[in-house]
């Protein structure tokens, strides 16, 4: 038994290595996105958007019954559009979370609960997947070549 452990916790530590290293080499390269949000009372659409952390993010918000505004804190994005007009935001997605956003004028009695999401993905997500896959494989061969099926786990 005390074998078949010594043979796996190298490969163990190759696993915790590919969760936690930085993987910027395999990092999906940025591009841009781009929405366009309808603001109306007393909703965003749509209501999230998704980008990966480096794209260029552009929305175009369009003010649909009365003057609204969006505001995202954590990117110093403040707009106002009048009713019918159009005004296009661009920032770089640079960190990486769940940011909300709302309607920074006072656009009614429901006007608190006008909120929207931007989601901002870490782009290694599926190079790390990979990474493990290749771990258990690895550890899978390695451990049925040194012991393969039927040997006795006595040893």
């Amino acid at each position: 038994m005390r074998k078949r452990l010594l043979i796996l916790l190298p490969l163990a530590l190759v696993a915790l290595g590919v969760l936690f290293v930085p993987l910027d080499m395999f990092a999906v390269t940025p591009v841009t996105r781009q929405f366009k949000v309808q603001a109306s009372q007393f909703a965003f659409d749509p209501p999230t958007l998704r980008v990966n952390r480096g794209d260029r993010v552009v929305i175009t918000l369009e003010a649909v019954d009365v003057v609204h505004g969006l505001y995202l804190d954590e990117y110093d994005v403040n707009v106002r559009v009048e009713p019918g007009l159009s005004k296009q935001i661009e920032f770089v997605a640079e960190k990486t979370g769940k940011f909300r956003y709302r309607c920074s004028v006072s656009c009614g009695s429901l006007h608190p609960f006008m909120i929207g999401e931007l989601v901002v993905m870490p782009n290694d997500t599926f190079a790390r997947a990979v990474g493990l896959t290749l771990v258990a494989v690895l550890a899978a061969l390695v451990y049925l070549w040194r012991f393969p099926p039927g040997e006795a786990w006595s040893e």
